[in-house]
């Protein structure tokens, strides 16, 4: 069923501008990843070991051929904030259910590839993420068993998730779901829907 986090989305204006704060703040260069085609966007990735890593995510203003609203949240942005994450399944057919029983639409499953800048093609197979609402605490599904690598793989180690951390005007909400998707993390009663994340890295501790 549900193994861990596979990683978290971290959305962005500027990527460049992005990828230089986190190495001068945090100690940490995000590694240019590559281009989402069919969804208009693009990323770079930290490594935060055991599989699981950062994805720094913003719009392919190059790509003009979406011009639908692409997925994540992304067109909605009002600051560079998490926006999304996600659990590796090993059965998405099954588990996709249990997003449909708290959104009829989040468990359309989808098909991707990027090419990684060593030409290695990565594949997945997922629960498609939805472009609304701007941040979504139920996590989206994938399954990487098709794919010759996993986005970690060949880089270093920079950093390690200690904690995420959930917010929501109505917590009680999502309870159930959280609980049959096997995640054992507090929903804190906030304004907001928030996804936050206190990750270990060179320079210390920090938040985003």
């Amino acid at each position: 069923m549900f193994n861990k986090i596979d990683h978290i989305v971290y959305c962005v204006y500027d990527l460049e501008e992005s990828i230089d704060y986190f190495e001068n703040e945090f100690g940490i260069k995000p590694i240019y990843g590559g281009r989402h085609l069919k969804h208009g966007t693009k990323n770079a990735l930290i490594n935060l070991g055991d599989q699981c890593y950062l994805e720094l995510l913003t719009i392919d203003k190059s790509n003009e051929a979406v011009t639908k609203k692409r997925w994540m949240g992304i067109d909605l942005l009002t600051q560079n904030k998490i926006t999304r994450w996600a659990m590796t399944s090993q059965d998405l057919i099954n588990d996709k259910e249990f997003l449909t029983n708290y959104n009829t639409e989040m468990g359309e499953l989808s098909t991707g590839s990027r090419m990684r800048p060593d030409s290695k093609e990565l594949r997945w197979e997922m629960t498609l993420p939805l472009s609304q609402p701007e941040v979504e605490l139920v996590p989206f599904l994938i399954n990487w068993s098709q794919s010759e690598s996993h986005p970690t793989d060949g880089l270093s180690v920079q950093g390690r998730l200690l904690e995420l951390r959930f917010t929501h005007p109505n917590p009680a909400s999502l309870e159930s779901y959280f609980a049959q998707l096997e995640i054992d993390i507090k929903i804190n009663t906030g304004k907001q829907p928030s996804i936050n994340a206190i990750i270990q890295g060179p320079n210390g501790n920090f938040e985003i």
